[in-house]
């Protein structure tokens, strides 16, 4: 199965939110929280200990809830200062691989000019 999510933009919630919430209490604080439409954008929300993420996201005629779990560590969340944040596909891409998504945007791409 492959499931295909397309938002103009992918927003992170950097508090820490209940777990027990399903798409209707997510959706709950994306409209009074967020004040944001929650059929234009993808939402990512962490558990306190930050080893499970939930991605919401409409697709195409309803929400889809998708939940990861990391057997081991925690996912990457330097954002703490805001109560959101917009990221790229790519990154959406390395933080669900469990990366330190902000230490690889920070990382340019190499050029090699002149090889002799």
């Amino acid at each position: 199965m492959q499931l295909s999510l397309k938002a103009p933009s992918i927003l992170v919630c950097t508090k820490p939110v209940n777990f027990c919430k399903g798409i209707d209490g997510l959706l709950d604080i994306v409209l009074s929280d967020l004040n944001v439409d929650p059929h234009a954008h993808i939402f990512i929300f962490y558990n306190r200990g930050r080893n499970k993420i939930k991605v919401l996201a409409w697709h195409k005629n309803g929400f889809v809830l998708l939940l990861k779990r990391l057997e081991k560590g925690q996912f990457f969340n330097a954002l703490a200062d805001a109560d959101v944040a917009t990221i790229t596909p790519q990154q959406l891409s390395w933080l669900l691989a469990g990366l330190n998504w902000i230490a690889m945007t920070e990382w340019g791409e190499l050029e090699y000019k002149d090889f002799h």
